[in-house]
């Protein structure tokens, strides 16, 4: 406890760092203000009734809202978020893998090509931003949470305006994280939109648990939340290195010449190369029966009559979670196929002077590293496929809906992360500064950790 202490007293000591702390913070507190700010014309009354009484508690929507630290449910003017600015950024992404323009400016226009890039990327969040927030708006429509007295045309233009707006200004305040505060501004939104969340949900469990006598139940919940914590961090951590060896140098000048051997290093292969990307697209797929039963038949009552469609609504569903674990594995696969890319690897250490021990320049090396991606990726999907199902299974254990979300799929990995990646950032600041890191008897291992040329997302 005294060396964590001492640590905090050396943050504070620091200026830099900590007017980027306090930067961070200043900015997550106007996000989190937003997020409880009503669109005009809104009926918060009608639409927290609504939202309580529609549907079922387990549908897809309910994980909306806790990427969005329940602004979805509050209809608030951050109730898209930041995810708009998600979906551009991966759909530029893609594209960088398929079409040659968006390949030159990722790869080979360098700081211009980037700009140019951030600035299509904008421009996509807004129209994306546009077309959600007639839908979110449509969603709100069908609660009966507008103001009757409200004309309809000024409330849906004004609205998607300020949606739109919303989002825009989400994405500027993630920037100026990014430039003037401490870790990845766009990432840290997210994840404190996701812990607003947890407060909440820890105290309606353990209020549960000690109403039916059952502490010790809620102990052993924490306690198996804690160990998937740990598994999620050294699945995120780990690394398969590959040594590679530098070709000898002659050093002296003349007759005293002498051969020496070149320096060792090694390419570190992540266990986990495609990160959360995975989970993302095959979640962004199964929102797609959520959507059809948006607009599917349905009962008197609001369930949804269609069974094969109620089933895929519902995120504990034998049915979904089967699809879902077969479709992040898939992905994996896929996405870890765009990302590493072996050829480069092989030329990259040809260009270099180096050499894989035993293993021949040029194909030989590129079939090599690439048999090693495709074993290691396969505990890596598997994984991933289990993470994105455990919150199914929790609540089948009796955990509350709100409480499970936090034992698996996106939610756990984006906070997984995003906390590696934050303090790994503080410990650089202390250690720059001669102070003892965060941990003494370890190290962060961020991405800044990772040598060579295999320092990959």
């Amino acid at each position: 406890m005294k060396n964590f202490i001492a640590t905090l007293k050396n943050i504070w000591k620091i200026e830099e760092l900590r007017n980027r702390i306090l930067f961070t913070l200043g900015m997550l507190m106007v996000f989190r203000f937003g997020s409880y700010v009503v669109l005009p014309g809104v009926n918060p009354a009608v639409l927290e009734t609504a939202s309580a009484s529609s549907g079922s508690p387990n549908d897809l929507l309910g994980l909306i809202n806790v990427f969005t630290g329940g602004a979805f449910n509050n209809a608030a003017v951050f109730a898209l978020g930041i995810m708009p600015y998600i979906t551009a950024s991966i759909i530029i992404q893609l594209l960088g893998f398929a079409v040659p323009y968006f390949q030159r400016l990722q790869q080979k226009e360098g700081e211009s090509g980037r700009k140019k890039l951030n600035q299509i990327t904008r421009m996509l969040t807004v129209a994306i931003t546009l077309v959600q927030g007639g839908g979110y708006l449509t969603y709100i429509n069908t609660l009966g949470a507008i103001d009757p007295n409200v004309p309809m045309g000024i409330f849906w233009i004004s609205n998607i305006l300020i949606l739109s707006t919303g989002t825009v200004f989400a994405m500027w305040l993630g920037e100026r994280i990014t430039d003037r505060g401490i870790g990845n501004g766009v990432s840290l939104l997210i994840t404190v939109g996701i812990i607003a969340t947890l407060p909440q949900a820890l105290v309606f469990e353990l209020t549960s648990q000690l109403a039916n006598n059952g502490l010790i139940i809620f102990v052993l919940e924490l306690a198996a939340l804690f160990g998937v914590v740990m598994a999620t961090v050294l699945i995120v951590q780990g690394v398969r290195k590959i040594p590679i060896q530098f070709a000898k140098r002659m050093v002296g000048r003349g007759a005293n010449q002498m051969p020496v051997a070149g320096n060792r290093d090694y390419i570190p292969l992540k266990v986990n190369a495609a990160g959360v990307m995975p989970i993302i697209f095959a979640q962004a797929l199964m929102f797609l029966p959520a959507t059809i039963a948006q607009f599917a038949a349905a009962d008197n009552s609001g369930v949804i009559a269609n069974p094969i469609l109620r089933a895929l609504n519902d995120f504990t569903s034998v049915p979904y979670n089967i699809v879902y674990f077969i479709l992040v594995v898939l992905f994996t696969y896929v996405y870890t196929a765009l990302l590493v890319n072996p050829q480069q690897y092989a030329e990259y250490l040809k260009r270099q002077n180096a050499f894989i021990p035993g293993i021949k320049p040029g194909k030989a090396t590129a079939d090599f590293i690439d048999a090693i991606t495709t074993r290691i990726t396969l505990p890596g999907s598997i994984f991933l496929g289990l993470i994105s199902i455990l919150p199914a299974f929790a609540a089948g254990f009796g955990v509350n809906i709100a409480f499970a979300m936090f034992f698996g799929g996106t939610s756990l990995l984006i906070l997984v992360a995003v906390v590696l990646d934050t303090l790994q950032q503080i410990e650089s600041h202390l250690l720059m500064r001669k102070y003892d890191g965060l941990v003494k008897s370890g190290r962060i291992q961020g991405r800044s950790r990772m040598q060579g040329i295999g320092a990959n997302m």
